[in-house]
């Protein structure tokens, strides 16, 4: 089964960090990578940059609407994401307590799943 780990961020905790402390998470982030890897379970990995450069698109009414980030309403911050592929939801919140950015972020444990209208 397909778990997506979403590193979930405040947004005044990234800002305020000083470079150094940022390098040294990230590389810790790095080596987690690598265990993943290790461990054949790690489908994707990737960091985003930050909601600064992202657009959001809706249609409501048959009415589109693009806005730019940031996103002011929003206090956090999607971060980047792992996606690994374990046979159970409690090996997936194993793994995502191993995550070193449980220390300063959130780690939300999301399964895949079809979509549809259910």
């Amino acid at each position: 089964m397909a778990f997506v780990l979403l590193i979930v961020e405040k947004r005044e905790d990234r800002l305020s960090r000083p470079k150094e402390v940022g390098r040294r998470m990230y590389d810790q982030m790095l080596r987690y990578c690598g265990t993943l890897q290790d461990r054949g379970i790690l489908r994707a990995v990737e960091s985003l940059k930050p909601d600064t450069e992202g657009v959001r698109i809706e249609a409501r009414g048959g009415k589109r609407s693009m806005m730019d980030g940031p996103f002011a309403e929003s206090k956090e911050f999607v971060g980047g994401f792992f996606l690994i592929d374990v046979p159970t939801k409690d090996q997936a919140l194993a793994i995502a307590s191993e995550c070193p950015a449980v220390e300063w972020a959130t780690v939300e444990v999301r399964e895949t799943g079809p979509c549809h209208g259910d």
